[in-house]
């Protein structure tokens, strides 16, 4: 378990954030800056003393200025960054909309790298430690979730570029969740479609992912069934291309239902 740390997450109020939250809170020697743009949730934890809400959009550079001027004043200091926010899109992409991928862009992007950015100059030497949550879908992309899969590939290539640069007091450990159970789904598409195959628990995924920050670990891959897949898709393209198909009806049913 994680003790005596001080302790930024962004994405707080709700899925992986919020089990993350439950289960770093639970050790009373950690303080937690909790940061979401809903809060409601996090108001939850107002008696535990030991978390810190902040209200706040992480999509753009004076956000993410004032979650480090907030966790100085209120940690002291910032032993663990996880910049865990980001959203999903479930659709079509039929449409000519620049604004929708930008936004999409400044909070699963943009805001991640201007946080390690920001962490790296505010250590100044110090040990510390950075995560994302990147996501399964940054290796292989999905049908109906083009926008969002290129924002995780995106995010991908960055910790791949950054361990080449990555100075010796900063440790970073990156998430690859595969679909969770949360309202990821909502979150995608208001309207109803298809879960893709497999989805897992974020509790699970918390889990996971606190004992890989624990140990120091690089990647956390929470499913066991993506590692073996991605193998055997691998060494079978076939079988991939099967998978993708079943996925791809799954878009089609929901593009024809919506019609």
């Amino acid at each position: 378990m994680i003790t005596d740390k001080k302790i930024v997450l962004t994405g707080a109020d709700s899925g992986i954030g919020l089990e993350v939250l439950k289960l770093i809170a639970a050790e009373k020697t950690n303080t937690i800056l909790a940061v979401d743009k809903n809060t409601g949730n996090l108001e939850k934890f107002a008696d535990c003393g030991n978390v810190f809400s902040l209200q706040c959009d992480v999509s753009s550079k004076e956000s993410v200025d004032l979650i480090f001027k907030t966790a100085h004043e209120t940690l002291g200091g910032i032993d663990i960054f996880f910049a865990n926010a980001g959203y999903p899109y479930y659709e079509l992409l039929d449409y000519t909309d620049w604004d929708r991928a930008e936004a999409m862009f400044r909070t699963n992007v943009l805001s991640p790298i201007y946080s390690y950015e920001k962490y790296r100059e505010y250590l100044a030497g110090k040990p510390g430690h950075f995560a994302m949550t990147v996501s399964a879908i940054g290796k292989m992309a999905m049908p109906g979730y083009t926008l969002y899969s290129a924002s995780k590939f995106a995010l991908h290539g960055f910790q791949q570029g950054l361990r080449f640069e990555l100075p010796n007091n900063i440790k970073l450990t990156c998430l690859y969740p595969i679909a969770t159970d949360t309202n990821f789904f909502k979150a995608a598409n208001p309207k109803e479609f298809e879960k893709p195959f497999p989805v897992q628990k974020p509790a699970h995924v918390a889990e996971k992912m606190v004992e890989g920050l624990e140990r120091g670990k690089k990647n956390v891959n929470p499913s066991k069934l993506f590692t073996l897949s991605s193998g055997l898709f691998a060494v079978c393209p076939p079988v991939k291309s099967v998978y993708l198909a079943l996925e791809k009806g799954k878009l089609k049913r929901f593009v024809n239902k919506n019609k």
